[in-house]
């Protein structure tokens, strides 16, 4: 029974972590360095380096889940229309990509495959018995 507390605590912070991150992404992704999208490579990486280390360090595909599904429901929250009328991520002009667009695909995008990569340990008990 403790063990099902701590595995459930562990996708409650995972959550709430990855929501944190979506919200930080989803307002940074938009930084440029001249013509250098700086904070579109820093959210990405960012958010692969979240998942993915949780992933590694809980060796659980849930609780990198529960940290992906954090980050894509503030990213998308976060991308619309405020109450007040304001716009965090701005639509592109002429139906160019912009950053916004990037990063509210790459979000999921990374989540899936950290998710659904294949586990290693799993690949070594097989490949060794």
């Amino acid at each position: 029974m403790q063990q099902r507390w701590a595995r459930l605590a562990a996708w409650f912070v995972s959550l709430v972590a990855g929501g944190v991150f979506g919200v930080a992404g989803t307002i940074g992704q938009a930084y440029m360095f001249g013509v250098l999208p700086v904070g579109l490579i820093v959210a990405v990486l960012g958010i692969t380096g979240l998942v993915g280390g949780l992933r590694l360090v809980t060796g659980d595909r849930w609780t990198a889940l529960a940290c992906g599904l954090g980050a894509v429901l503030t990213t998308m929250l976060f991308s619309g229309r405020g109450p007040g009328g304001s716009v965090v991520v701005p639509a592109p002009v002429d139906a160019s990509i912009s950053t916004g667009i990037i990063w509210t695909f790459a979000v999921p995008v990374v989540v899936a495959v950290v998710v659904g990569w294949p586990s290693l340990a799993a690949a070594r008990r097989v490949h060794t018995n």
